[in-house]
């Protein structure tokens, strides 16, 4: 089969490749992958801005079909609609595997990074780690369920954002409006803020209904936020860009008290204002990845039609054309952009 693979450290280092199938092992199931989104982690894996354990088959994002189960396999069956986790290996005894949050276990394993992921025609996943796509909702849709996680991760778990609470979201980009949905989805109030490039993305988040979309380069962010909180600060910035103009705006404009929650990538060092987080008595908070209750939420708010996911997806092109695919990702062009291995002749 081919497959999109990081053959070495260092930049570059992706080409397509054949290699063979995988092997089903008795407690895995075989999925052939329907469609795997382009990540920005994908992006930083292409720059070697973020560790991997090549040769590796890389892309994590997707969905697909169920063509072969080990004999251990209990709750799938040839012919389901799959998504599943990447974290694909823990300890499962550390102090984060047992409180639930094995995705940064210090010993983890992902699939995309340090084994084999989706940007292929096939991938084996552990039964534990796969989950069934909910009636109604389209494999192109699924493939966006890792990303959807992560923001429920973020929004419900790590931020807890609640009813009544002003949230600024930065980035409106598929992580962005991720967000967005699960902070309006638990009551709150989002303004949504990114530059003129993002026009594009800024005409999806209104079919989305979020409530405040702000032009940075072309209105004053600090004017909007004070009007909406009664000069009082947004409760919670929710940093999906990866950018320090927007780290710096975001603790800027955040409440006395608030929370200031980082989603983005940057690649690199960032300098951050910590003695306004300090005199203000900010709350910092990272979110990587997802956890088991993240899935289950994120997958029910779609399944409801809280979280709409089909707006997010605005290209679909052939695995072969994948730096096509990387090359619009890095222009802001588009929202979430797809890659469709080749299928069985």
């Amino acid at each position: 089969m081919k497959a999109l693979v990081k053959t070495a450290r260092g930049p570059g280092n992706l080409k397509i490749l054949d290699v063979p199938e995988p092997l089903c092992g008795e407690d895995a199931v075989k999925i052939e992958v329907a469609y795997c989104g382009v990540c920005g982690t994908d992006i930083h894996i292409l720059k070697d801005e973020f560790p991997t354990h090549p040769p590796v088959i890389i892309g994590h994002e997707f969905s697909g079909t169920v063509v072969q189960i080990g004999s251990r396999v209990k709750k799938f069956k040839v012919g389901d609609r799959v998504v599943a986790e990447n974290v694909c290996s823990t300890c499962g005894d550390c102090y984060l595997c047992r409180t639930g949050h094995y995705a940064i276990c210090i010993q983890r394993g992902a699939q995309g990074l340090d084994l084999d992921g989706a940007f292929a025609r096939y991938i084996v996943c552990k039964e534990r780690n796969v989950y069934p796509i909910p009636s109604g909702v389209s494999l192109q849709e699924a493939a966006l369920a890792e990303p959807l996680v992560c923001a429920v991760h973020a929004v419900l778990d790590q931020t807890k954002v609640g009813a009544g609470d002003v949230v600024l979201v930065s980035g409106p980009g598929a992580m962005g409006l991720l967000a967005s949905q699960a902070a309006k989805a638990e009551g709150g109030t989002v303004i949504l803020s990114g530059t003129t490039a993002d026009q594009e993305r800024f005409e999806v988040a209104r079919q989305l209904g979020i409530d405040r979309i702000v032009d940075v380069e072309r209105e004053d962010l600090a004017s909007v936020v004070r009007e909406l909180t009664e000069g009082r600060g947004a409760d919670v910035v929710i940093e999906c860009s990866g950018s320090q103009a927007a780290v710096s705006a975001g603790i800027s404009l955040i409440k006395k008290r608030g929370t200031f929650t980082q989603v983005g990538l940057f690649g690199k060092k960032v300098p951050i204002d910590l003695d306004a987080v300090v005199t203000r008595e900010i709350r910092i908070v990272g979110s990587m990845s997802h956890t088991w209750n993240a899935w289950k939420r994120g997958l029910d708010l779609v399944a409801q039609g809280k979280i709409r996911l089909s707006p997010l997806v605005t290209a679909v092109y052939p695995l072969e054309e994948w730096e096509r695919a990387f090359r619009e990702f890095e222009d802001r062009r588009g929202i979430k952009i797809l890659l469709e291995p080749e299928k069985a002749r």
